[in-house]
Order: structure tokens, then C-alpha cells, then sequence
């Protein structure tokens, strides 16, 4: 695929066609990776084009090719890129890249005071978001909206971070703080790094998790 094929622009009602093609795409995606994501409807997908809140990417014939929506948490003091999606045939192409840039400009634009946060498992994408100014950070960091921990409950990893009680997951947590965006978290030099201490922390998590199972089972047996 061709850059040049494929524009990327802020959705608007001529747009609200691709809605439901956009939420299918979303649940086979996570179905595909095993993991889970916050359900959302197409009438959902709809309101979020209408009030200029998401980009849209698509070919000159009209063709759906990758979505991308704003969610504002705390009275918008936090703002998430959300429901990241590209089409299976736009894939490995730098698409991802392009969408995920002009989200960001567009919640930049939107909200010039917010930290804008991000939750991924990713390296591509933590790779896009280091090169967009983002940084890991704590879970404390995030917002604490329950509104928006209320989204987690769909993945297959929600029961380690309701274990965890919202401290820690198998997401690294990423955030662009506008008051220190001159600082900046080198991706290429530390991804190496960042490997290690994913594969550190998903051993740790697991363990704790089974062992926390474990003691559930004895509990309930010593209890029938």
C-alpha cells in the first residue's frame, strides 16, 4: 500500500457509513490477540465522529482502512487516543503511525492542557507513543475515573488488575504531560530494556495471580 492512497482525516458525518465496519473490525481484532477491549457500539462510534472526536482513514475508492476516537477523562484534566484500529489489509505499512499522529494533534488541539495517557502491551505502539513525546509511568499517574478502569473489565487480564487493586497490570502505562513535554523518553535506547522488565513483570504478575488462586481453591474446599 501506497501512503498516497490512503487519507487520514478528522471523521465527520460523512464518515458515520464506516461505524459498524469499525466495531466488527475492533471485536475480531481482540478476538484474534486473545486479549479484551472496552466494548463499544456502533452508535458510539457514530457520536464520537459527530462531535469531532476521532480520525478516520480510508482510500480514494472509499474503502475503510484504520479508526481512532478521543475519550476524555476527570473533567477532560486526561485524555486517551482510544479503539486504535487499522484493517487487516492495511496492516505493516505505517498506517498505524499516521493515525495514531493525527489523534494526537487533534487532542492536542482539543485539549491543550490535558495529560494524554495510554494503556498497551505493544511495542509498536509504545514505539509510536515514545516518538510522540509520551513516557512510562505508574498507575497512580492515570486518571482515577472509575468510569475509565470500568473499560478493563473486558480483557482477559482484568482479573489481575482488580488483584492488584488498580496498581499494576500486564499494560505498561504511558503518559504525555504537556507541563514536561521538552523531556523525552528515548524508545530506541531503552526498548531493550523495557523487553526485560516485561518479561520480569509478566512472570511476577502470573506467579502472584496463580498463587492467589490457589489460595482461593484451599479456601473454598476447607470452607464446603
Amino acid at each position: 500500500m501506497q501512503k498516497s492512497v490512503v487519507k487520514v482525516v478528522v471523521a465527520d458525518w460523512q464518515h458515520t457509513s464506516y461505524s459498524q465496519i469499525i466495531c466488527d473490525e475492533m471485536e475480531a481484532s481482540a478476538k484474534a490477540r486473545g486479549t479484551g477491549i472496552a466494548k463499544r457500539s456502533s452508535d458510539y462510534i457514530t457520536n464520537k465522529m459527530l462531535e469531532g472526536k476521532a480520525v478516520v482513514a480510508f482510500t480514494n475508492s472509499g474503502t475503510w482502512a484504520g479508526f481512532c476516537y478521543i475519550e476524555t477523562w476527570s473533567h477532560g484534566n486526561y485524555v486517551a487516543n482510544s479503539g486504535l484500529i487499522v484493517a487487516p489489509e492495511f496492516r505493516k505499512c505505517g498506517l498505524a503511525r499516521e493515525i495514531k499522529k493525527k489523534i494526537f494533534e487533534l487532542s492536542r488541539t482539543k485539549y491543550p492542557d490535558a495529560k494524554i495517557f495510554g494503556l498497551t502491551t505493544g511495542l509498536a505502539v509504545m514505539k509510536i507513543n515514545s516518538e510522540l513525546g509520551y513516557e512510562p509511568v505508574t498507575y497512580s499517574e492515570l486518571t482515577q475515573d472509575d468510569a475509565f478502569w470500568k473499560g478493563c473489565q473486558s480483557c482477559v487480564n482484568f482479573e489481575i488488575l482488580k488483584s492488584k487493586e488498580r496498581k499494576n497490570c500486564m499494560c505498561t502505562a504511558m503518559l504525555f504531560n504537556p507541563e514536561e513535554q521538552k523531556k523525552h523518553w528515548d524508545f530506541a535506547k531503552q526498548s531493550k530494556l523495557y523487553e526485560r522488565f516485561m518479561r520480569l513483570k509478566q512472570h511476577k504478575l502470573f506467579k502472584f495471580f496463580k498463587k492467589q488462586s490457589v489460595k482461593q481453591i484451599v479456601k473454598s474446599v476447607l470452607t464446603f
